[in-house]
C-alpha cells in the first residue's frame, strides 16, 4: 500500500483530484498485492498486441500447476473432467484458453468448453453456477473451473479518470481453479443458484474498449450496490426455507470494504462473518473472478465447520449482476455436486 500511494503521488502529483484519489486507495483495505510483471514493466504500455501476448505467455504458465493441484484435491485426473469453465475478464484469446488446456493437458478431445469473458467479478459466482447446472443435468460428470485474472495488464498509464486511478490501487492478479463433482468428494454440497441484475446499472462497471486496450470504468455509485443486492440475497436465502441472517458461513466478492460492511449490516450478520473475503481483499487486493474462489479455500484451510453447515457464495460485477448460490458444508464422502477447490496468487 505505501508502494502503491507513494506511486500515485509521484505519477499524478498535478492531478486535481490527487487527495481524493489517494483517500479512496487507503479505504480500499488492501494491503499487499500479487502481480504479474515487475513494477516498471508494469508501468509500461507496449501496445495491445504485446499484451495479449503477455496474458498468453502468463496463462500458459501459471495456470497447469493450479489446475493440477485442484485435480489432486478433488482426487480426479484430468480424463474425469467434462466441462472445463474458464473466466477472465483480463486478457483476450480466440480460441479460449479450454482450447490450449485440453490439447496440453491430457483433457479429453470430448470434454466441453464454456468461456466466461464479461461477467467480471461477478464471472466467479457464474462459473461455481453453471458448473452446478451441469452437474445436476449429468449427475456423474465433473466440471473444473478456471480463473485467470491478470489486472495489472489493464493498467492505462495515459488514463487518469477517477475509477481507473483507484483500480491502479485495487486490483490484484491471481489464478484460481476448483472442481465441481457430479458425486462423491467433500467440500460446498451446492444446492440452488440464482442471479440478479439490478435494473439500469449496465454502465456502473464497464470497460471502455479503445485502442489502447480495457479502460476500467467505475460510477461513484457502486459502493452502495449492496442495498438492492442484499434483499436478492434473502430471496435466494428464503426460498431454501433458510434465513440469511442464520448462515454458518458466507463467501462474497469483495470489491471494496464498504460492500462487505453493508452486507453485515443489511443481512444484520457480524462483520467476521465475512473474514475470509476480507482477508483475500487485504492480502492480495481485489483479484476479480478469482476472489470467491480465494474466499473459498480459506474456508476449507480453516476446517472449522461441521457436516450440514449452511452458507451462500455470492459473485458482484458488471450488469451490476448478483451470481449466487447455496449449499451445505459436507465432511464426508456424498452423492451430490460440490466443490474441491486449490488457489494460488501468480
Amino acid at each position: 500500500m505505501e508502494e502503491t500511494l507513494a506511486l500515485a503521488r509521484r505519477l499524478h502529483a498535478d492531478h486535481p483530484n490527487l487527495p481524493l484519489v489517494l483517500r479512496l486507495i487507503e479505504n480500499t483495505g488492501v494491503r499487499k498485492r500479487h502481480i504479474i510483471q515487475p513494477i516498471t514493466k508494469t508501468l509500461e504500455h507496449p501496445g495491445f498486441e504485446a499484451r495479449t501476448r503477455i496474458y498468453t505467455e502468463h496463462a500458459k504458465r501459471r495456470i497447469p500447476p493450479v489446475i493440477r493441484r485442484a485435480l489432486e484435491n478433488a482426487e480426479l485426473d484430468a480424463g474425469d473432467i467434462d466441462l472445463i469453465v474458464y473466466v477472465s475478464c483480463t486478457g483476450f484469446t480466440m480460441p479460449s484458453m479450454t482450447a490450449w488446456l485440453i490439447n496440453s493437458m491430457g483433457f479429453r478431445p470430448g470434454t466441453r468448453q464454456l468461456p466466461i469473458a464479461q461477467l467480471g467479478c461477478a464471472a466467479g459466482g457464474a462459473a461455481i453456477n453453471r458448473a452446478h447446472d451441469f452437474c445436476r443435468a449429468y449427475p456423474e460428470a465433473n466440471a473444473l473451473i478456471v480463473a485467470c485474472e491478470f489486472c495489472s495488464l489493464c493498467y492505462q498509464p495515459t488514463d487518469d479518470s477517477v475509477g481507473m486511478l483507484l483500480s491502479n490501487g485495487l486490483f490484484g492478479d491471481a489464478v484460481a481453479a476448483a472442481v465441481v463433482r457430479g458425486s462423491g468428494g467433500t467440500g460446498v454440497r451446492l444446492e440452488r443458484n440464482a442471479s440478479h441484475l439490478v435494473a439500469g446499472t449496465e454502465d456502473w462497471i464497464s470497460y471502455a474498449v479503445k485502442a489502447t486496450g480495457f479502460h476500467f470504468q467505475l460510477d461513484k455509485r457502486v459502493p452502495g450496490t449492496m442495498r438492492p443486492l442484499a434483499p436478492a440475497m434473502r430471496e435466494l436465502v428464503a426460498s431454501h426455507r433458510w434465513n440469511a441472517s442464520e448462515l454458518d458461513f458466507y463467501i462474497v466478492h469483495a470489491g471494496g470494504p464498504r460492500i462487505l460492511n453493508d452486507l453485515a449490516t443489511f443481512l444484520s450478520v457480524p462483520s467476521k462473518m465475512f473474514r475470509h473475503s476480507r482477508a483475500t481483499l487485504t492480502e492480495y487486493g481485489n483479484i476479480a473472478s478469482a476472489v470467491v474462489l480465494d474466499a473459498l479455500d480459506r474456508l476449507f484451510a480453516e476446517d472449522c465447520l461441521t457436516d450440514n453447515a449452511r452458507g451462500v457464495i455470492a459473485g458482484f460485477g458488471p450488469g451490476i449482476t448478483a451470481e449466487m448460490a447455496v449449499g451445505t458444508w459436507q465432511q464426508s464422502t456424498l452423492d451430490a455436486p460440490t466443490t474441491n477447490l486449490s488457489f494460488a496468487t501468480a
